[in-house]
């Protein structure tokens, strides 16, 4: 359950094909379901899908570190309780050994144990952090496996039971330095024009110095980077391409960091939220110089999610056509984002909006865009042609995209009126457009006034 890399979702065109069918399944605000259609739910573990652990010094201990399990289920229409994890540690042997937290049960053995993970939420979160840690005489390169099993209940029968091996984490011994960076906490209602500076200090946790730095900065369009360092090349954002507009550095830095040590960059990291800001997302990458591997990956990657306190005005537009039976005309079904503000929605890059165009009567689509398909939803009426059209993952202010769709008149019907709605979509929960008046439009064939 991480959140998704901003280099994955550059593309401004990425909201065709599954994308688009991604929004229409997740505009409203919770599963909905049939009086009559039977639910389902699934419990799942989540577990490192690989664990590197230090090996012992010579005549010492390893470090231990820690593994971050959780439990999860898939329907929030089901309340889960009372979880149980079962950690099966007995692969280990001769491998590495564990300590148990206080929410979990060993064995006489104390290799498997049954961890209490309380109610089960729908998003995953730590509930049991177990500690491993090399055994000495342990060789690098040494390899063992954790086993998972869980239970709980509730659901549609009663009790959850996750399927049998969809979890296990091997661990293996190894040696190298560890960056990481601590997760920033997300940050909401910054007013505009805000300075904020960000959280970036890099800890050693490896047992090897790291004998220098890269690092990859990405900020989101709302986002200026104040801060420029001599050991970066940048690259502006261009809001006039097809690609989502950021800010993006490549920095190396000559700094070592000793095991256990924590460093900062030369100067704090200053960003300013600017006018158009809304939904924003500051991205920074880690890795040690010179193609050493960073012994767990994790922690190199973090994504801080600034909300500005501001709007955008999403709007639909039509027009009014007219012609004889046969001939064939253009609905000019059109979206803009009247401003102030951006959308993005750089974490899960789902479209910004979809706009729905309702056909109107007497008139059948010859030629449908690109971006459109047919579309039929709860409540339609089924003699009238319905199709859905998805936008970008990003619409800055200023944003004009036609959906020109050829309408041939079968019949003179006055007045026809087909329907133009645009329905916005945010990664974030919370309203942005406050000028709701302007998100509907009509497609008049053949007016009368």
């Amino acid at each position: 359950m991480r959140s998704v890399s901003v280099r994955r979702r550059l593309r401004r065109g990425a909201c065709a094909g599954a994308v688009g069918a991604l929004v229409l399944t997740g505009l409203g605000s919770g599963a909905a379901f049939a009086d009559d259609e039977p639910q389902t739910d699934q419990l799942s573990i989540q577990a490192p899908y690989d664990q590197s652990i230090t090996v012992a010094p010579a005549g010492g201990t390893a470090q231990y570190r820690t593994l971050k399990l959780g439990l999860y289920h898939d329907n929030g229409n089901f309340t889960v309780t009372d979880g149980r994890l079962t950690v099966d540690a007995s692969g280990l042997a001769g491998v590495a050994e564990v300590a148990w937290p206080d929410n979990c049960t060993p064995d006489d053995a104390g290799t498997v144990a049954v961890c209490d993970t309380g109610d089960v939420p729908t998003t995953w979160t730590t509930q049991v952090q177990l500690q491993v840690r090399a055994v000495a005489g342990a060789a690098v390169g040494a390899q063992g496996t954790i086993e998972y099993s869980a239970e709980a209940t509730g659901g549609p029968d009663g009790t959850l039971t996750a399927p049998e091996g969809s979890a296990e984490t091997p661990v293996t011994v190894r040696s190298g330095p560890d960056l990481g960076v601590e997760a920033p906490h997300a940050t909401a209602g910054v007013a505009l024009g805000t300075d904020l500076t960000v959280p970036f200090a890099i800890t050693n946790t490896g047992n090897e110095t790291a004998h220098g730095f890269t690092v990859q900065l990405y900020a989101t369009y709302g986002l200026d980077v104040v801060t420029r360092y001599p050991q970066c090349t940048y690259t502006e954002p261009d809001a006039s391409g097809t690609y989502m507009p950021m800010t993006h550095a490549t920095c190396a830095f000559d700094t070592d960091i000793a095991p256990g040590a924590t460093v900062e960059l030369p100067a704090p990291l200053h960003l300013t939220v600017n006018d158009h800001a809304l939904f924003e997302r500051f991205d920074y990458d880690i890795e040690p110089v010179d193609g050493v591997t960073d012994l767990d990956s994790s922690d190199n990657s973090r994504a801080w999610n600034i909300d500005a306190d501001n709007t955008a005005d999403f709007a639909a537009h039509g027009n009014e056509v007219s012609g004889a039976v046969g001939d064939t005309v253009t609905a000019a079904v059109r979206f803009t984002n009247d401003g102030p503000a951006w959308v993005a929605n750089a974490g899960s890059g789902d479209p910004v909006a979809v706009v729905d165009f309702y056909v109107p009567e007497g008139t059948t689509a010859t030629s449908v865009p690109a971006d459109c398909h047919g579309a039929r939803t709860s409540g339609d009426d089924p003699a009238v042609a319905h199709y859905a059209c998805s936008l970008p993952i990003w619409a800055g202010p200023g944003t004009d995209i036609g959906f020109p769709f050829q309408l041939r008149i079968d019949r003179v019907v006055p007045d026809a009126t087909g329907r133009v709605l645009v329905t916005p979509h945010a990664d974030r929960p919370v309203a942005f457009d406050p000028n709701t008046a302007n998100n509907t439009a009509e497609v008049v064939v053949n007016p009368t006034a």
